[in-house]
Parts: C-alpha cells; structure tokens; sequence
C-alpha cells in the first residue's frame, strides 16, 4: 500500500544510513508524519529515489494490514552527502546507528558540520559510542538510545519486522520526553529509561551471548549452547560482565520486550536450570540469524565489534581491577581471525582446542 506523507507536521529528523535500523525507524517516523531526511552513499541514492522503500510490519497488529507499507519517494528526502543533507535543515534530532568500529571515523566527518547538526539520538550496540559523540559534538548533542526490535534487511530500503520489541530512550536529555513520545505514536513502542548506562550496559549484556563464539568456532548459537563446556564458558563471559556492572553501580533493567534481569538471575542457577531459558533467549534475540560477529567474520570485514562490545568489558574490568579472562581471550581470538592473523580453519568446528585456550 502508498502511504502518503503529511511534511507538515511532527518532527523533523535527519537519518544517517538506510541500513535496517534506519529504513525500519526512519520509515515509521514518515509514515506517523514526521519528516525524514536520509543520509546514504550515493549509489543507494537514486536507488531508493526512483523506487522509495518498502517497510513489511505485518506482524505488529496494531498496524492492522497484510499488506508492506510502500513510501513514495516523494515522501522522504534522500541525500548523498551530509552538506546537501543539511540544506533541508533545521532538524530537530539525528539518529545514529552504526557499527561501533565506524563510530570515531564518522566522527571525523562530522566534525566540520557540528554547528549545524541537532542532538543525536545513538541507537548503535555497545557502552562507548555516545561518548566518541559527545567528545567531538558536546554532551548536549547526545541522546542514549537502544533498539531490541529485529529487523531483516532484504535490500536497499526494503526491510522486514522480525520480533518486535521496542526502542529506549534515556532520560536527561532536553528532548528524551517528546521524542519518547513521537517514536511510541510511530507504533516503534518507545520507552524512557532514568539511567543512561544501565539501559546501554544491559542491551550489551544480551549482545555478548554465542556471539563471539559463534565466529570463533563457526557454530550457530544453539551449537554453542548446546555444548556443556561452551555453555559454561558463556555463563562465566556474562558474569564477568556482571561485575563490572556492578562496580559501577549500574542496574540491570529490562528492555523493551526483553527480560535482561531473567537473564542476569540464570548466571546464578545451577547450569542444567539455567540452559533451557537462555539458549531460548539467545535463539530469539537474532531473528534466526547467525550472530553479528559470524556475519562480519565470514563476509570478509577488517573490522569485529567485539572489540567494542566485549572489549569493552575488558577495558572497563582493568580499570577497575576485575579480572576478565573469558571476555579477554574471546575479544583476543576473534580479532586475530579478522585480522588474518590466524586462518578461520583454525577453531571452526573444533570447540575443544578454544577451551582448551582458557585452560592453558
């Protein structure tokens, strides 16, 4: 169906990537009657200029349609630099949700148009990408964010709503009470969180599990879970993160449609009580897809976010002196598979020459 698109009304925002996150709330925000202005490289441009998106979210009854939503390219806005993005300025937020490891060199770019620029709201995985942010635009320029919604990409601007969950947005922010609600009237079920950090740490809790070991080994989650040995060294990797939680004074808090706290409590079951719920959670949380980690190691990037995600247990537990062996070893093993410095052969299928990595 052609949804049309009131430019009258609402909020403006500018969007940098129509990647999944992006389309998915970019696209929910023109069709409540918001306006959205994209940001993307410029052979995606005339792309979705010529054929707009496409945004299949049947399964959120609310919406009460069988139908895709198609936005016109009228609709929306679409540019291929940020300078010709701004022309259509003043903006009232930018969403950000990149891979942690181009977060500094977007900075960089950024960086000459920071007067310009609104506050961002920064959706990306991971506990450091709003301070990259804020050192290059000022504390006042970022929103904490989180999204636990799964959303599949099946093409330049054509995604589809896998599980939906929500957004959440911290408090604190001039802006975090009436975007909360523009993002909860564009059926995105937004909620507002009081501590920034806990909301972060905790979405990063539940993106450690089977993550790197899935890359590592070439396993699918449920593989990895499905082993005893592996399944420990999973519970020991999240309580780790756990106490580094925890000298910092952070909360562990639900997220929207995800009970982090559950998965806090099962650290502390017996392993046998434990297995059932998370390998549930662990399979449900990606949509069916491999993990991230798996997808970037096997498509051939440069780059891990386990050096953001996991390494940032690492980096914070040294601070604080706790020792993190597990999230230290993973964070270690998969980037030199992404650096080549060790073939992917090495550890796919073979769980017991990784475990016995932690023994030595």
């Amino acid at each position: 169906m052609v949804q049309p698109f009131n430019n009258t009304s609402g909020m403006k925002f500018l969007i940098f990537g129509a990647g999944a996150i992006g389309t998915y709330i970019g696209g929910s925000l023109a069709l409540a009657g918001n306006q959205v202005v994209f940001v993307e490289q410029p052979k995606m441009v005339e792309q979705l200029r010529e054929r707009g998106l496409r945004l299949d979210l049947t399964i959120d009854e609310r919406r009460k349609t069988k139908d895709a939503f198609s936005i016109d390219p009228r609709s929306f806005a679409i540019e291929p630099s940020l300078e010709e993005a701004l022309k259509f300025g003043p903006f009232d937020v930018a969403l950000f949700a990149l891979k942690s490891f181009d977060t500094i060199p977007a900075m960089e770019g950024l960086k000459p148009f920071a007067e310009k620029l609104p506050p961002i709201l920064c959706l990306s995985n991971g506990v450091e990408n709003e301070q990259s942010i804020a050192r290059v635009l000022g504390a006042d320029k970022v929103i904490y964010g989180t999204v636990t919604t799964a959303i599949g990409r099946r093409g330049p601007g054509d995604i589809v709503l896998e599980k939906l969950r929500g957004v959440g947005v911290a408090a604190g922010h001039i802006l975090s009470e009436k975007l909360v609600a523009v993002l909860d009237k564009a059926y995105l079920k937004c909620r507002l969180y009081p501590d920034a950090h806990s909301m972060k740490w905790s979405k990063m809790l539940t993106n450690l599990i089977a993550n790197p070991t899935s890359a590592i080994l070439n396993m699918t989650a449920a593989q990895v879970l499905a082993n005893k040995d592996l399944y420990k060294l999973e519970i020991d990797m999240l309580k780790e993160c756990l106490e580094v939680m925890k000298a910092q004074n952070l909360e562990v808090v639900d997220l929207p449609g995800t009970p982090v706290k559950a998965l806090a409590f099962a650290t502390k079951l017996p392993l046998w009580l434990s297995k059932p719920f998370l390998s549930r959670a662990a399979g449900s949380g990606r949509g069916g897809k491999m993990p991230s980690f798996h997808i970037d190691l096997y498509s051939g990037r440069t780059q891990s976010e386990v050096e953001f995600l996991h390494g940032a247990v690492v980096r914070e537990g040294k601070a604080r002196g706790i020792r993190t062996p597990v999230n230290e070893l993973l964070t270690n093993t998969l980037m030199a598979l992404t650096k080549k410095e060790i073939p992917l052969e090495e550890f796919a299928g073979k769980p017991q020459k990784l475990l016995a990595k932690f023994e030595k």
